[in-house]
């Protein structure tokens, strides 16, 4: 059997169809792991994690742009980031970043760690909520 430009290209077509729809399919059944902050650890660097806990502290950066949030568990507390263009996402939506203070949220968040202290930043506007 010769293989020709056009099987090969009919081939790769149909393969990448299934593909494509292997990922419509499966897409949405891709969950975000639900940690609690004792279980972070660095090999966990870049990984999305979703964590619910309680806003103790809120405090902007310098330039006013960027807010620093302390989230606490009970197991364990740690600084989450949220840029500007997440702040603004934020206030979009009809809420102040100081409305969390003392309430009990739900985030979804990028692990990094910065100046050798791990912290977890904002995945989206849409990543930070009250929890009912």
């Amino acid at each position: 059997m010769e293989i020709t430009d056009d099987k090969l290209l009919r081939i790769a077509l149909i393969t990448s169809l299934i593909g494509i729809i292997g990922l419509i399919i499966f897409t949405p059944t891709i969950e975000v792991k639900e940690v609690e902050i004792k279980d972070i650890n660095r090999g966990m660097i870049d990984e999305e994690v979703k964590i619910s806990c309680v806003v103790q502290d809120i405090s902007q950066s310098s330039s006013k742009s960027s807010y620093f949030l302390t989230i606490n568990d009970g197991t364990g507390q740690m600084p989450l980031i949220i840029f500007e263009s997440q702040a603004a996402e934020i206030q979009s939506n009809n809420f102040d970043i100081n409305d969390f203070k003392d309430k009990k949220v739900e985030v979804v968040g990028k692990i990094t760690e910065y100046n050798s202290q791990l912290e977890l930043i904002l995945s989206s506007g849409d990543s930070l909520k009250i929890a009912s």
